[in-house]
């Protein structure tokens, strides 16, 4: 389903670590059960519905081309922040994303309004933006999806606010998530900002903006978003194997989170998207046949019992 860009081709490797942005990008997905791989600018993007840019990503005249025919051909874009702006950081080299640069946004923390389709799920109010965004203008053609609002004045010691940060004045300042055709971009790091301290929002944001490009991802399930769910393909043997996990760390120490309880989900609902006709819905190892619906290009299936770790295979005719 979807490809997502890592910034280590263009800055290197961290020691003892991955880049944030692609950690943030790693977790949202994750937690919404979404299929994807990690690429750099030389990966087939061809077998993507969906290519993800998250904070950090520059982009070559040649990338930049790799890029536009992709969406010319049915792609779609998710890019933040800085993602999208040529080596120099000077300007946008992805026309896709229907942005013109103005510079680093002149306050933060800032804030987003989400409404509409984008904010599906959160109140329509001021949700904070705790990391420096980028001030840019809405290309013609460009929908902005929601504006930032400013605070009162940047929390400084000349301004002070007793508080982490200003409150919002309320006045409206530039577009703060936008979408141009089959792209999304957002003006805030996102992905470091949820790897940092995961804002509920931010990952909402985002993954409403995924429902707006991808409106059929391969798999939903009904679960808490502790449940890591992944689909495996086993072509010789005609079937899928969803892979559906649920272990919750905890921090009960200094240094390092624990796995000690194993707490069982009950009655999960599993939609898979696949072209072919099931035969077959089973838990493995058990062998157990599982009761399942197919409709259209969906399968759906309920999983009576995931006891930590639980697989289920979907055999084709």
């Amino acid at each position: 389903d979807i490809g997502v860009f890592t910034p280590e081709e263009f800055y290197g490797a961290q020691i003892g670590g991955l880049p944030l942005g692609l950690m943030g990008a790693g977790r949202m997905l994750e937690q919404a059960g979404h299929q994807f791989d990690v690429l750099d600018s030389k990966s087939d993007l061809d077998r993507y519905r969906v290519l993800v840019l998250p904070d950090s990503i520059p982009v070559s005249d040649e990338f930049a081309a790799k890029l536009a025919a992709y969406v010319a051909q049915g792609g779609a874009m998710v890019a933040s922040y800085k993602s999208g702006l040529n080596a120099a950081g000077d300007a946008f080299a992805l026309e896709e994303l229907g942005v013109v640069l103005k510079g680093d946004a002149p306050y933060s923390p800032d804030f987003i309004l989400p409404q509409g389709a984008i904010g599906k799920g959160l109140p329509e109010t001021e949700h904070v933006m705790y990391m420096q965004g980028m001030e840019v203008e809405s290309a013609r053609g460009t929908e902005v999806l929601a504006h930032v609002i400013l605070p009162y004045f940047n929390r400084t010691y000349r301004h002070f606010c007793s508080h982490r940060h200003t409150p919002s004045c309320g006045k409206v300042g530039y577009p703060g998530i936008v979408r141009h055709g089959r792209a999304i971009y957002f003006a805030h790091p996102i992905f470091r900002q949820y790897n940092q301290n995961a804002p509920h929002w931010c990952k909402v944001l985002f993954l409403n903006a995924l429902e707006l490009l991808l409106p059929e991802p391969v798999l939903r399930h009904d679960g808490p978003s502790t449940v890591l769910a992944t689909v495996n393909e086993q072509a010789k043997e005609h079937r899928w194997v969803v892979h559906l996990l649920h272990y919750v760390p905890e921090r009960r120490s200094q240094e390092i989170d624990i796995i000690e309880d194993v707490i069982p989900l009950y009655n999960v609902k599993v939609s898979v998207k696949i072209l072919e006709q099931v035969r077959s819905v089973a838990r493995v190892p058990e062998q157990e046949p599982l009761d399942f619906c197919q409709n259209g290009s969906r399968v759906q299936f309920v999983v009576p019992r995931i006891e930590g770790h639980q697989m289920v295979a979907i055999g084709f005719g």
